[in-house]
């Protein structure tokens, strides 16, 4: 048998015939249109985006005092803004902010008593050095931990703990909504996913859409329902009673989390009783808004690699099933589709279409809020792709000993 007879022989029998073909194709595509009307109709509503925190102007009688706390890691050129948003804070109520500078490089100690004098806001004001990070503690939760201790050793004992990242730039009613919605519901925890910056393509190419997968991931309906045990919370703007906090053994409880926001949720959560609710809420704000710059594709890939494994327990199966799963739900619909026209089947196109068209119906939402184009929508499943690669890209760092960096601080992982 001659050489061009074999490859005959083999195609023949290794491949499928275009009817089989057709068949398996068909049978994905439908899969993949029933998990997206499995999401659009009962998983918690995630994509209508429509938790935002609005109070029409309720006022308190009374407010009760809050202490910032604010890990700042070489954060010298976003003070100016974010630090100046916190000290202007239209809050009638006790309000102390305490600034950990965690080792910086770039004078950030210094630069946030300069404002603090300029505003004639200094007494509000107190900075502390960070201390060396010890082991088994992530950099953020050792500057949190100091600032909680530094309120202590000043006889602190605010009602709630607003932490927040150094990047944040709060509207000036902030803190006044966070705790009257806190004051109003009984709420132990609640939280703002704040607007991530969206102006550069890249960050309109990616930036929503991570905001999409995490609502995916942890719907706010059912984060916000006392009933479902979901829990989830943003670290970039969290308000918590002090009092919950301290139940689950404070910051030291969370030491090597590197999710943190998200436990600190679960744990609280956690402490409900039929006689003690301790109901938490996420949400979405317009207002207040993140300072970080996403400029290149570069630092968002970077940004999602670093902790993309942790969220799958660092497990090989949870990242085979994660990838397995984000083509199944995301990019089946095209790929398909682009076989259908191939393959000349009217099924195939049918199906796949109906499943992208759902796909961009529930990514609409989002973009609207993202103020930015329906068309953007169209291009989900390329984006899928690019977080499928951020997170196999998280996995390789983590096998090679370098997941969870973060500003020159790299973590071991176990």
């Amino acid at each position: 048998m001659q050489d061009k007879d074999i490859t005959y022989f083999l195609l023949i029998f290794y491949l499928p015939s275009k009817r089989n073909m057709i068949l398996i194709l068909l049978t994905i595509a439908i899969l993949s249109l029933i998990i997206w009307i499995f999401l659009l109709l009962f998983w918690g509503q995630f994509w209508r985006a429509d938790q935002q925190l609005e109070l029409n102007n309720i006022d308190l009688s009374n407010y009760p005092s809050v202490c910032a706390i604010i890990p700042a890691r070489n954060e010298a050129d976003v003070l100016p803004v974010s630090l100046k948003s916190l000290l202007n804070q239209d809050y009638s109520g006790q309000f102390s902010i305490i600034l950990i500078d965690d080792q910086s490089t770039d004078k950030t100690g210094e630069v946030a008593q300069h404002i603090a004098n300029q505003l004639n806001q200094s007494d509000r004001l107190n900075i502390i050095s960070g201390q060396p990070l010890p082991v088994g503690w992530s950099g953020k939760l050792w500057a949190m931990e100091q600032g909680i201790q530094s309120a202590k050793n000043q006889d602190l004992t605010p009602d709630y703990f607003l932490f927040t990242d150094a990047d944040i730039d709060h509207h000036s009613t902030n803190l006044k909504e966070l705790v009257t919605k806190a004051e109003k519901e009984n709420l132990a925890l609640t939280s703002l996913m704040v607007l991530l910056r969206c102006d550069s393509f890249w960050e309109k190419f990616l930036i929503p859409a991570f905001v999409f997968f995490f609502q995916k991931l942890y719907p706010f309906p059912w984060v916000n329902n006392p009933q479902n045990k979901m829990a989830a919370a943003a670290g970039g703007c969290i308000l918590i009673r002090r009092d919950r906090l301290e139940e689950i053994g404070s910051i030291p409880s969370l030491r090597e989390a590197l999710i943190d926001d998200c436990t600190l949720a679960q744990k609280i959560k956690g402490l409900s009783t039929p006689d003690n609710p301790s109901k938490i809420w996420l949400g979405l704000t317009e207002k207040t808004k993140s300072l970080r710059p996403y400029d290149s594709l570069d630092t968002i890939w970077n940004m999602i690699a670093r902790t993309a494994y942790t969220q799958l327990n660092y497990s090989p199966l949870l990242l085979l099933g994660t990838v397995l799963g984000m083509s199944l739900v995301y990019l089946a619909a095209p790929v398909i589709l682009l076989l259908g026209f191939y393959l000349e089947s009217r099924n195939l196109m049918i199906i796949s279409s109906l499943t992208w068209f759902l796909m961009a119906i529930a990514y609409l939402p989002t973009l609207r809020f993202y103020k930015l184009s329906p068309l953007w929508s169209l291009s989900l499943p390329i984006i899928a792709l690019f977080y499928n690669l951020m997170t196999i890209d998280s996995a390789l760092r983590h096998w090679r000993g370098k997941g969870g960096g973060w500003k020159g601080r790299v973590y071991p992982q176990s």
